[in-house]
């Protein structure tokens, strides 16, 4: 293919149609459109030096990918202003794309039929001299379509690597990063933990019974803590999307992380931004002296953020992404605004922008094999863009999974986000969605007596029966807290509610995620700061105490709580019944809410108590799923239970019967 050089968006069908037009109006305007051309430079700019190349995105690439397309983000000192060349077997330049920026330039290759090796890349500068750039193109370790992710027989851990342990105090501080500050009295502060801890407690999470780890995002992020009181330890304000943040570890280390959790059965799923990065990253730290001597942020080009320097906050409000009345200025507030200020919002819109995200998720697939992603704050990004990006992994990878937080708290909203909804007219392609309404719902119901109409359970049963909204509700993620959320204990250490609220979650038609902590009956609430619902786990760090990653360790309540949870964890693996049986509910009846799941002629009732009172369980009602069967195992206690007469409850009580 011949080679194409385009200045941020040429439209080249557009210029081969009407060039002889477009040459007239060059020669008539040539001082007009001066500053967009690749033409010799201002007397005066040092443009004819030796190329100076300081960095390519990404790093290194695959052969024989789906898509034969590779987008080059090359940095360096006037590298727009270079010419490109490569030497190596069916490897071709498609395109240039100059962009507005001198320091970045686009380079388009098409890898069709080229093997895996070191290709060399050639950047010539006006005078001739050169520099070749080593690139290196490796073998995949496996098809996409062996790349198997999360489904409903997981069960997700959510957890934040600076908050969970510290396995390495010798990374806590890294010297030259904008960030120095560790300190654990201060909860929005940097408190050290890492990948190295995560690594040396494996064997809890195996003992409790989850199977797939979802890290808090885990990339650079590298800025200074605002007022010396809150850093970016949460990992949402990215400033290297190829990078590991040091403070965690290195890629290599978060490579072989993910291959002793593969050991061990677990699934691992990353965290990723794609609406928005940190405001130190290269693309918005920098600055320049544009040709008019106005010194203007680097931006690679105009529009390579929305609402360039913070000018549109977002309202948070996503439901205009879907609403069929939105105005364009709530539309242009939830999509085009920033998140906060530290975190430029990206322009999806820009195909460019959107190529470099999608190529960098796969890049992390290949690279160190995760099994699923989760997608931050998914509508306030462009959503063409982003059902693009996952049509791209759907071919790519069909087995794979990924799940987007859509925080709306209606069935409808969440459902019309699932892949080939009939509710949308965009298909997303998003397999998995976060079930908000689930959530919103149990907050309410804990702390309500069921009644006969619409309090406690009932509005568990009243969100359920929408279900026929989702293409798949079996692929839906539901949850009873997270880590922008308050606690499900609050600050109190009541397991009751919480043992219905897991029975629940760990039976129904699901992908069930739990937050770290809540099995040793972790608590806090975000009255202050988020800090206190992302406490350290105790015995994570070298100086704790106590370690609660031990029997020793816990209380009599947080074993009670840990048993509990891990009994009905590891009854959950690899049980058809629940992952692939049929659902049915009952509306609440005298405070008692029953729930059935069926498959090939095996049962399991989760009966829960909505009541601050003793209770029963009105056997006539659910005959037809107990069926002639006599006696029933509760699995969260061992006991059998006589089906021939109505069951006993205690105040408050779950429980999970098997038969």
């Amino acid at each position: 293919m011949k080679l194409k050089e385009i200045t941020n968006y040429s439209n080249l069908s557009l210029f081969q149609k009407n060039w002889k037009i477009i040459l007239v109006l060059l020669l008539l305007s040539t001082p007009m459109i001066a500053h967009n051309s690749t033409a010799a430079p201002k007397k005066g700019k040092n443009r004819t030096a030796t190329p100076n190349v300081t960095r390519i995105d990404p790093t290194n690439w695959y052969a024989d990918m789906q898509d034969p397309t590779l987008q080059l983000m090359v940095y360096g000192k006037d590298i727009k202003f270079s010419d490109v060349s490569v030497d190596y077997p069916n490897v071709k330049i498609d395109s240039l794309v100059r962009l507005d920026s001198p320091n970045y330039l686009l380079v388009y290759l098409n890898l069709k039929g080229a093997k895996a090796g070191e290709i060399n890349l050639t950047f010539s500068a006006k005078n001739g001299k050169k520099t070749t750039k080593k690139y290196l193109l490796k073998q995949r370790e496996m098809a996409g379509t062996e790349r198997k992710g999360f489904n409903n027989s997981d069960v997700l851990y959510m957890l934040m690597p600076d908050r969970f342990a510290n396995g390495n105090p010798q990374n806590d501080v890294i010297k030259g990063m904008e960030d120095q500050l560790c300190n654990r009295n201060e909860p929005s502060l940097r408190h050290g933990g890492d990948l190295e801890g995560l690594r040396q407690h494996l064997d809890y999470f195996t003992e409790l019974g989850v199977t797939a780890l979802w890290f808090t995002p885990v990339l650079e992020n590298d800025r200074p803590a605002d007022n010396g009181k809150n850093s970016t330890y949460h990992g949402y304000a990215t400033t290297d999307y190829y990078r590991v943040d040091p403070r965690f570890g290195t890629n290599e280390e978060y490579k072989n992380l993910i291959n002793e959790c593969h050991k061990r059965g677990l699934k691992v799923v990353m965290d990723m931004i794609f609406n928005h990065c940190g405001d130190y990253h290269p693309w918005a730290k920098g600055t320049r002296i544009d040709e008019n001597g106005k010194t203007i942020k680097d931006y690679p080009s105009k529009d390579w953020f929305n609402s360039p320097n913070y000018g549109l906050q977002t309202s948070y409000k996503l439901t205009p992404v879907l609403d069929p009345y939105a105005s364009k200025v709530d539309m242009a507030e939830t999509v085009d605004g920033w998140f906060v200020s530290s975190m430029p919002d990206l322009n999806q819109r820009n195909p460019h922008v959107i190529k470099y995200l999608i190529q960098n998720s796969i890049w992390w697939i290949e690279t160190v094999g995760i099994d699923g992603i989760r997608m931050d704050t998914y509508p306030y990004a462009d959503r063409k863009a982003m059902a693009q990006w996952m049509k791209v992994l759907d071919n790519e990878y069909p087995n794979f999974n990924t799940v987007g937080e859509t925080w709306v708290t209606e069935p409808a909203y969440t459902a019309a986000w699932q892949k080939d909804s009939k509710l949308s007219d965009t298909n997303s392609y998003l397999k998995t969605v976060m079930d908000f309404a689930f959530f919103d719902r149990l907050s309410l119901a804990k702390n309500e007596e069921t009644d006969d109409w619409w309090k406690g359970w009932n509005r568990i049963y009243n969100s359920l029966c929408f279900d026929y909204l989702y293409t798949d509700p079996s692929s839906v993620m539901a949850f009873i807290e997270n880590h922008d959320t308050d606690r499900f204990l609050g600050n109190g250490k009541d397991s009751t509610a919480l043992k219905q609220a897991y029975a629940l979650l760990l039976t129904m038609k699901r992908i069930p995620q739990l937050y770290y902590g809540t099995e040793i009956l972790m608590n806090g609430t975000k009255e202050i700061t988020d800090g206190n619902v992302r406490k350290d786990f105790p015995g994570g760090f070298p100086d704790d105490k106590i370690n609660k990653f031990t029997r020793e360790g816990r209380t009599k309540a947080e074993n009670a709580m840990f048993e509990w949870t891990s009994r009905l964890l590891h009854w959950r693996q690899n049980n058809d019944v629940i992952t692939k049986g049929s659902q049915t509910q009952f509306i609440p009846h005298h405070g008692v809410y029953v729930l059935a799941r069926q498959y090939n002629g095996k049962n399991v009732l989760t009966i829960l108590n909505g009541k601050k009172a003793d209770n029963q369980v009105d056997i006539s009602r659910y005959t037809e799923v107990i069926g002639s069967h006599t006696t029933a195992t509760d699995i969260l206690t061992g006991a059998t239970i006589d089906l021939t007469k109505n069951i006993p409850l205690g105040q408050r009580q779950a429980m999970v019967l098997s038969f």
